[in-house]
């Protein structure tokens, strides 16, 4: 088991930039895949994007790609998701979910067992 933490949302303006971490403590965090979720005010939770363990693969949502990055530095076991060019539609509770059962992960939330306690983006047109 790992524990995340997520920091770094806040209120942004429409086009601005912010970037989120996830960082996780107890041991062997590279032997975990993580994924990115998000739950838009009254929308039901959407998964983002994630990393694979080794950090060789991610994956996105259609809507930000090219706008969000995923990246992960082991050493400091820490996941981040750089979010460029917010819209509005952006504005949600963000999540970070961990879980060893695959090297890619998976878009499905239920397989995850490790999640973070969230960070509010809020992105103002």
């Amino acid at each position: 088991q790992v524990q995340l933490v997520e920091s770094g949302g806040g209120l942004v303006q429409a086009g601005g930039s912010l970037r989120l971490s996830c960082a996780a403590s107890g041991r062997s965090f590279n032997m975990y895949a993580v994924g990115w979720f998000r739950r838009p005010p009254g929308k039901e939770r959407e998964y983002v994007g994630g990393i694979s363990r080794s950090g060789n693969s991610t994956y996105y949502l259609h809507s930000v790609q090219g706008r969000f990055t995923i990246s992960r530095d082991d050493a400091k076991n820490t996941v981040y998701l750089q979010m460029n060019s917010l819209k509005p539609e952006d504005t949600a509770v963000y999540y970070c979910a961990a879980e060893k059962a695959r090297d890619f992960g998976t878009s499905r939330w239920w397989e995850y067992d490790n999640w973070g306690q969230g960070t509010q983006v809020t992105v103002s047109s």
